[in-house]
């Protein structure tokens, strides 16, 4: 069974009475998992899998969406606060790739926080981290070029989204990559055909795979999964939260680099 690192020092009665008021749901890739503007009571932690955040802009085009965050294995998705027992999500929630997500009643978790300070602390933690990283993710899509700011996320990605092989998941799309980074998709594309050029990339049946000398990142020195590293152990490192408002910014940067081309 799953045990999150967060309840593995819970008394064994409060974990399982923790277990039996959750429910376990399996989604698709590309299923929603949780619409924008829906009213929800359950926070959501990512068993396998990974989901993403999504923003949505004006109109029904795709390429006005943002995705905002990737919520990956032992990561919560959850409202601004557990002092109320529901909360109106203001994102939609996707599924990227195939994932088992276990849906926790606020008010169970908020009881197990009362009664475990620790429990608290480390969801104080996780969110602490995953927003310096967001800090670093906004700077860089001000501030980089698109070859530096794509390589930034395709390394990124060898984290959230481990091949078994190295490298990332090819299911992983090139829009999705677009959404994250602010970039049109042709615009990654492109680059990510120029880096494939130059041996930068590789693309196989296993997965897309990197180079590993690209700059260090706000995650420090990433490089692929090694052959044989599972999923799980690859994962264990920061990712992103929600930037504040990143949409408007975005959009004017996808505008600039599509009148570019």
């Amino acid at each position: 069974m799953y045990l999150h690192p967060l309840i593995a020092n819970v008394p064994p009665a409060e974990r399982e009475a923790l277990v039996q008021s959750c429910e376990l749901r399996s989604f698709r890739r590309n299923e929603t998992v949780l619409a924008a503007d829906s009213r929800t009571d359950r926070i959501y932690c990512v068993a396998s899998g990974l989901l993403r955040v999504v923003l949505h802009g004006k109109g029904s085009a795709q390429d006005t969406d943002v995705t905002t965050d990737f919520i990956r294995r032992d990561d919560f998705f959850m409202g601004p606060s557990l002092a109320q027992d529901g909360y109106q999500a203001t994102q939609t929630l996707i599924a990227a790739l195939p994932s088992a997500v276990y849906l926790v009643p606020v008010a169970a978790m908020r009881r197990l926080c009362a009664a475990h300070p620790e429990v608290a602390i480390g969801l104080l933690g996780l969110a602490m981290k995953r927003m310096a990283v967001v800090r670093g993710q906004l700077r860089r899509i001000s501030a980089l070029s698109a070859e530096d700011l794509v390589s930034r996320v395709l390394h990124q990605l060898t984290l959230l989204a481990p091949a078994s092989a190295g490298g990332y998941d090819k299911r992983i799309t090139q829009s999705v990559i677009a959404s994250y980074s602010g970039l049109s998709r042709e615009v990654v594309n492109k680059t990510m055909r120029a880096m494939e050029n130059r041996g930068l990339v590789r693309r196989d049946e296993d997965g897309v795979h990197v180079s590993p000398d690209f700059a260090a990142t706000d995650f420090g020195e990433l490089r692929p999964a090694e052959p044989g590293l599972s999923g799980d152990a690859a994962q264990q490192q920061d990712a992103p939260l929600l930037p504040p408002q990143p949409l408007d910014s975005l959009r004017m940067r996808r505008a600039g680099e599509s009148g570019s081309d």
